[in-house]
């Protein structure tokens, strides 16, 4: 380990002590392997890959830490495992240092677990173990499947959620037993009573004709001997979409009465196996639930519950035969994702009586998912809980700015409004089951009265379970919260596939997402929602490349919206996460989609300019033409495609694209770019910056196109005048060319338009207009200006993926020491473990600390001009500055 403390300050005395302390204690560390993950979850159930991805972290914090061999073991016995003995894949001793290889043994088998663990050895050739872990196939194909598809009977317009249920006996001892199913619509499984699971809203949403997935439950806990019961209760999520709104889900091509297909497959200790599989002869009845949209809310009337409904002791000599369906796709595959659950539950921070029938409950924050309350009151009370983002003058809930795309056809489904009937037994506790909603107030009225007090509601937070992997503070607390309001709408955004709002739409809009791919990333360990979105993609593109501007769809977009400035997530995001992972597959799965894409551009526009999309949605004042911000993404997306043809080896593919790169490039700077004062057009700030972003500029006018853009936010104010595509690129196109401080001053500016005004204006969220006084584009959890979220960690942190060596297995920092911020802390957990980028100002010295974990490496580059020491010693960094994994401390003057 290095430092950069002079050792004539009494201070740094003190802190070089502390620094050799540390160095002593990573010295004597032991290196150990962690993070065992098999297709980025940790011991999953319910695999469908034959070829599944083992990865794992060597957690080894020496200086100079790698791997420099390993050996990967699989088995199906994990005593003979822990012997060193492998029965179904054993590698041989590989001396590299990857740490992501694909199963390449024998052939797996569906419904089996497969324990396995690595050695691997570090840099002193000595061996380290992973502990063993495991992951369990599935059914590994539509032939495996025994149940059949059933439905109630009823029609797609019934409004009773329907349920199933069926009674068996077991008469063996279990080993033990797992529970497959795969749904049209959404579902809670109960089995003897309990539900199963803390997933919410499975499976998640797809092109329901063209792709369905299953779920895999380990329920061997919950069977007992004699009798069992197991309870299956559908939802219609948007298989069925029942409300009526612009987009027309209410006549999608699938839509239908929900149905599902399970297997209850029970493993006895005698080694014979029984699968209990939904038919006909299942029983099935309506209950409480009412109505469900995933559109709008849920009613549910609590005087039609069924006790004991999903218990082997229910009685159940009225409830019906259930009926057989035909399956709703021909493609059945395991969601190997993580879920949608309720992540955090939110006290109420006030409540208000606003009459004597109702009350307003505020949160304290815009959130995404559902509200829960507990009343007791007269049986036959119906109350509402209405949900809004904002409050009205006269101090009631709000809605006039997330209702406009509604479009009911009477009044029995108000929007974002739950509607609870109490059956008049003691407290009663509501929340729904296949709804969410985005909203911070709740506003309780009841056509009885009730009394309710602060604890009788709470909010849960939803969203795709991903886990956290990226830490920003600085001192600044106008930047902090704008990153804490950028994490909340994205994960607002993130429901098994990126959406633009949690009320007005729900939609995947393919802009918005793309847009917020590298927040998410730094952020979010989000890939498995991603691969999952980009099989969307692939199920929607037409044979002709054309995709839609929302994904999923049912058909809705295709004629609208769907521009490369929207729909280059088909390859913006595959990129993103070859870049972020280091993994391949996801790119290397999408690139016929992406070839017959950019073909199809190359068809209609075959000058290299095309007037295809949206352009810069929603700016401030200056309109940019659609052609300029279309071709720079249609030139995005033919870069990616010749990046990818090389790293295929598809020669004659990458020759061919990067030929149509070159063309684009040259006709969109011959029409737009003023060589001799770097002014592209009119030289408005998404003018200047979406080309420097995106690397359309001539190398030797870089400096003179970022000082256009410069001086055009100084002309501003130092204020925004940008859409959403002018905000994805104008902070990088500063601060990646000499002007760090000028983004900053964007960055951290509080009053219109900007991030920091909607802070100081009371948001916890980001919003869909900069001006939030608009009359329209008003949605107050927006996802779309979220770039700011990624630009911390690139433009102030300096952390970047090394697009030579992806996946940080080198890592580029370019840290910017902006005046006006005392300290910078950012941090980013990757494949191969945290990287920290942080620095503080002690009067005109910079300290910075940079931490780069083992199996990887570091390129520094500091700012030009400045004089940088390390152990008091001078460091030539001029061409950037090499390090190995460590710890490292530098003084910057």
């Amino acid at each position: 380990m290095t430092t950069n403390f002079s050792k004539k300050s009494p201070l740094n005395i003190v802190l070089i002590g502390a620094l050799l302390i540390f160095n002593v204690a990573f010295a004597n560390a032991v290196a150990k392997v962690t993070r065992l993950e098999c297709e980025y979850l940790a011991n999953p159930i319910g695999v469908d890959s034959p070829h599944p991805r083992l990865m794992w972290v060597m957690d080894d914090r020496r200086q100079g830490a790698k791997q420099t061999a390993y050996q990967l073991s699989v088995s199906t016995d994990s005593v003979e495992l822990t012997k060193g003995i492998a029965n179904n894949w054993q590698k041989v001793k590989i001396m590299s240092d990857v740490n992501r290889v694909n199963y390449n043994g024998k052939a797996l088998q569906p419904y089996t677990k497969y324990y396995w663990r690595v050695q691997v050895w570090d840099k002193d050739g000595k061996t380290v173990t992973s502990p063993v872990a495991t992951f369990e196939t599935g059914l590994m194909g539509m032939v495996n499947w025994k149940g059949g598809w059933i439905s109630d009977g009823h029609n797609a317009n019934t409004k009773p959620a329907p349920y199933f249920r069926h009674a068996f006996d077991i008469t063996k001892k279990i080993k033990s037993a797992r529970a497959y199913i795969a749904v049209a619509g959404l579902y809670e499984l109960y089995v003897n009573g309990e539900k199963i699971g803390n997933h919410r809203l499975d499976p998640m949403y797809t092109r329901f004709d063209r792709r369905t997935l299953y779920v895999t439950y380990d329920v061997t806990r919950q069977l007992q001997a004699g009798k069992n019961a197991v309870g299956v209760l559908l939802g219609n999520g948007w298989y069925n979409h029942q409300s009526t709104a612009v987009w027309y889900f209410d006549k999608s091509p699938w839509r239908n009465r929900p149905a599902f297909c399970l297997d209850l497959r029970v493993t006895y200790t005698d080694g014979t196996t029984e699968t209990i599989s939904s038919n006909r002869n299942w029983k099935t009845h309506t209950g409480p639930i009412t109505f469900n949209s995933i559109y709008t809310a849920e009613h549910y009337d609590a005087r039609l519950e069924l006790p004991g409904w999903n218990t082997a002791s229910f009685i159940d000599t009225a409830w019906k035969d259930a009926f057989d369906r035909s399956a709703p796709s021909n493609n059945i595959v395991a969601q190997t994702m993580q879920p949608i659950r309720a992540i955090e539950k939110i006290p109420v921070q006030s409540i208000k009586k606003l009459d004597d029938k109702t009350y307003l409950f505020d949160l304290g924050r815009n959130i995404s998912g559902v509200s829960s309350i507990t009343v007791k009151g007269e049986a036959g009370t119906v109350i509402r809980l209405k949900h809004a983002e904002k409050l009205g003058k006269n101090g009631f809930a709000d809605q006039s700015n997330i209702d406009i795309h509604y479009r009911p056809t009477d009044d029995q489904d108000p929007f974002q409004t739950d509607i609870f009937i109490l059956s008049g037994k003691d407290e009663e506790t509501f929340m729904p089951r296949f709804n969410y909603k985005g909203f911070q107030y709740v506003e309780v009225s009841s056509d009885k009265p009730i009394e309710l007090k602060k604890e009788s509601l709470s909010g849960y937070f939803m969203h795709s379970d991903v886990e956290a992997v990226g830490t920003i503070n600085s001192s600044s607390n106008t930047l902090n919260k704008i990153w804490q309001a950028t994490n909340t709408s994205y994960l607002s955004n993130f429901f098994g596939y990126p959406t633009d709002c949690p009320q007005r739409e729900k939609n995947g809009w393919t802009g918005d997402a793309h847009i917020a791919s590298e927040t998410g990333l730094y952020n979010f360990d989000g890939i498995t929602i991603y691969e999952k979105w980009m099989a969307d993609h692939r199920d929607e593109q037409q044979p002709n490349g054309v995709l839609p501007s929302i994904i999923p769809s049912n058909g809705w977009g295709y004629e609208w919206g769907n521009g490369p400035d929207w729909t280059s997530t088909v390859a913006i995001i595959p990129w993103n996460l070859y870049l972020f992972y280091g993994d391949s597959k996801t790119l290397g799965d999408n690139y016929d989609a992406i070839k017959k894409y950019v073909n199809h551009i190359d068809d209609l526009y075959p000058t290299g300019l095309t007037t295809w999309g949206l352009g810069d949605w929603v700016p401030v004042k200056s309109v940019t033409p659609v052609e300029f911000t279309s071709t720079a993404y249609y030139f995005a997306d033919v870069t990616i495609m010749a990046k990818a043809a090389k790293l295929f080896g598809r020669l004659d593919d990458q020759k061919k694209y990067e030929a149509l790169a070159l063309k684009i490039k040259t006709a969109f700077n011959a029409k737009y770019l003023n060589t001799a004062t770097g002014i592209y057009d009119k030289g408005f700030q998404t003018e200047q910056s979406v080309p420097l972003f995106w690397g359309m500029v001539p190398d030797g006018l870089k400096h003179k196109v970022a000082s256009v853009l410069a001086d055009r936010v100084k002309e501003a104010n130092n204020h925004l005048d940008v859409g959403i595509l002018g905000t994805k690129a104008i902070l990088s196109a500063l601060s990646d060319n000499g002007y760090a401080d000028v983004a900053y001053s964007i960055a951290s500016q509080e009053t219109f338009p900007s991030w920091g005004w909607w802070i100081a204006r009371g948001a916890t969220t980001l919003y869909e207009n900069w001006n939030i006084d608009a009359d329209d584009a008003l949605s107050l959890n927006h996802i779309m200006f979220g770039e700011i979220g990624a630009w911390y960690y690139k433009g102030i942190g300096g952390i970047k993926p090394d697009p030579q060596s992806p996946g940080f297995k080198n890592v580029l920092l370019t840290p910017n020491f902006v005046e006006k911020l005392d300290h910078f802390e950012s941090e980013h957990t990757g494949p191969y473990g945290k990287i920290v980028s942080a620095w503080k100002r002690k009067g005109d010295v910079v300290e910075y600390s940079v931490v780069i974990p083992a199996n990887s490496t570091a390129m520094i580059y500091f700012p030009a001009g400045k004089t940088i020491t390390a152990n008091g010693k001078a460091v030539n960094a001029v061409n950037g500055l090499k390090v190995v994994a460590g710890n490292y401390a530098y003084l910057i003057k």
